[in-house]
């Protein structure tokens, strides 16, 4: 399958437009972990300098449906869980986009996640949820995401670009609409993506990177 080759648009006017319609600066910035460690990452020159490389994920994005943090449990009930993500609605089938180029090491669709796919990128992972699709194998036993009718395959230890299409918008898993539930662990302490999004957009205002396939 041959990688998609992604144009350069404005990044930073569209996420600072994202930013003002959906609240983001307003989000939870609660995080798990040694939040020190997570500030400092944000911080760091070279850290500013990848973020100018690093994509939104997803398509056709309509807004923030649930911050990272506690909040009551979305199946109806009075119980609190804590939100390891930003859940982000995009209409069914929407394509969903590798936020930094990095290499998948996980591929599932038998949890609460659904069809899922994991990114390892350096210190951090992000996490992509509720995607079409589900798990084949080839004639040599290797795991991929099939997502026929999006034209994707998806393999187990493949090299993914920034802005690859990965997956699309789906409703499998624990979910009560189509949305992409995003999550990020930054050496393996979770971090909220509202904040990741802030030091993006803080990098990319005069920066243009990849957003939108050829």
């Amino acid at each position: 399958m041959k990688p998609v080759k992604p144009s350069l648009i404005r990044f930073g006017a569209v996420v600072k437009r994202l930013m003002l319609l959906a609240g983001v600066s307003c989000l939870s910035s609660v995080a798990l972990g040694s939040s020190q460690n997570i500030v400092a990452a944000l911080e760091t020159g070279s850290q500013r300098l990848a973020w100018q490389g690093a994509s939104f994920p997803v398509e056709n994005f309509q807004g923030y449906t649930s911050a990272f943090g506690y909040r009551r449990s979305p199946d109806g009930s009075y119980n609190r869980e804590f939100h390891r993500g930003l859940d982000m609605a995009a209409p069914q089938g929407s394509y969903i986009r590798s936020w930094w180029a990095g290499k998948v090491i996980e591929i599932s669709d038998n949890s609460a996640c659904g069809t899922s796919v994991v990114v390892q990128s350096g210190d951090w992972m992000h996490i992509y949820c509720h995607m079409q699709g589900r798990i084949e194998r080839d004639s040599g036993g290797r795991r991929y995401i099939s997502d026929r009718a999006g034209g994707l395959q998806i393999w187990e230890n493949q090299a993914i670009a920034a802005g690859a299409r990965i997956g699309r918008v789906g409703m499998t898993g624990r979910t009560t609409g189509p949305h992409l539930h995003w999550g990020l662990k930054y050496t393996g302490q979770w971090v909220d993506p509202a904040m990741v999004l802030r030091a993006m957009y803080a990098e990319q205002g005069s920066q243009s990177v990849s957003s939108r396939p050829r």
